[in-house]
């Protein structure tokens, strides 16, 4: 475990019967970065929170948060961590604000912090004019920023979202993931589990890809994308009878194969840095007198990687093995 990681696990491994849920997984989050853990359901996403926030034991291998071992010392390691899970964890009998009151007192914080630090928190997530009705009546958005505002109240170095955004309606969605940027301009470190590409895709500096229980690839988002050819241009002309024209005009320019359509009058090929490509080829194809319809230039998708890496997409619905 080195000082520069706030997550240190490595070689995890956690079966529930015949079922390996993770097959040595290793993840290394650095201090006050935004990483996220992408796959779909079933891949052992949620599997791995359990372990690194001690709700469960793994059968092989060490893990340390905020230089914590989870094993061997799991009270330490509560204390200096914040939990969301899948649902939103609150009490619905209570209001916004004893909700924050009460995770507080579990903390033993001192009273006058708890309402310092919960007025503080409930202004932040947008929720002082809901802050004393009772929970059973917020939405599904606001239940979620309450949840999150409960896991951040006794200031945790390392925050774990599970999915925070699942059964968020689009608005509710674009919220979050504003709040959850913030964070990493506070300096909390998060670990964010998710099965929706564009959440990754924006939130995340670096993505640990898993399936079946195994981290099939690590990077940032651009290097992922990067493993399936860079960008993709695709190129429509006027006439069929410049099809020859066109393919040996491209050829030069792509990094791979130019496909073409049935009817002769559109390409499509990869190529690196589709912006800088874009102009030459424009001024090519015009070279060679060949009429342009239009040229579009497609940065491949988180999904694209997914179904490159898997076989499949990444939304494709599996059981939840750890459920």
């Amino acid at each position: 475990m080195t000082a520069e990681l706030a997550v240190d696990a490595r070689g995890l491994v956690k079966r529930f019967g015949d079922t390996v849920a993770l097959d040595g997984v290793d993840l290394q989050v650095p201090r006050g970065a935004i990483y996220g853990l992408l796959g779909p359901n079933g891949a052992g996403k949620t599997t791995a929170v359990r372990v690194l926030t001690t709700l469960l034991r793994a059968d092989a291998g060490e893990a340390f948060v905020d230089g914590v071992d989870v094993a061997t010392d799991p009270h330490g390691v509560r204390e200096r961590i914040g939990l969301t899970g899948q649902y939103a964890a609150v009490e619905e009998r209570l209001t916004g604000r004893e909700n924050m009151e009460f995770v507080a007192r579990l903390f033993h914080m001192p009273r006058p912090e708890v309402k310092r630090r919960a007025n503080d928190l409930l202004a932040r997530f947008d929720l002082v004019d809901a802050a004393d009705r009772v929970v059973k009546g917020y939405s599904g958005g606001m239940r979620r920023r309450l949840d999150i505002a409960m896991s951040l109240i006794a200031r945790p170095s390392v925050l774990f979202l599970d999915e925070p955004t699942t059964g968020l309606d689009p608005r509710s969605r674009l919220a979050m993931w504003d709040l959850i940027e913030e964070l990493e301009h506070d300096g909390t470190t998060v670990l964010l589990t998710t099965q929706y590409l564009d959440e990754a895709d924006r939130l995340a500096e670096r993505i640990i890809v898993i399936d079946h229980g195994q981290v099939i690839a690590n990077g940032t988002s651009d290097d992922l994308k990067d493993r399936i050819g860079g960008d993709r241009l695709r190129v429509s002309i006027a006439r069929a009878e410049n099809r020859e024209a066109a393919l040996a005009t491209l050829g030069p320019l792509c990094t791979g194969d130019v496909d073409v359509s049935h009817d002769g009058k559109s390409f499509s090929a990869p190529i690196h840095s589709g912006d800088r490509v874009v102009p030459g080829v424009i001024r090519a194809l015009d070279d060679a007198g060949i009429d342009v319809l239009d040229v579009e230039v497609r940065r491949p998708t988180l999904d694209d990687v997914f179904l490159t890496l898997t076989g499949r997409s990444a939304t494709d619905e599996l059981e939840e093995v750890s459920a």
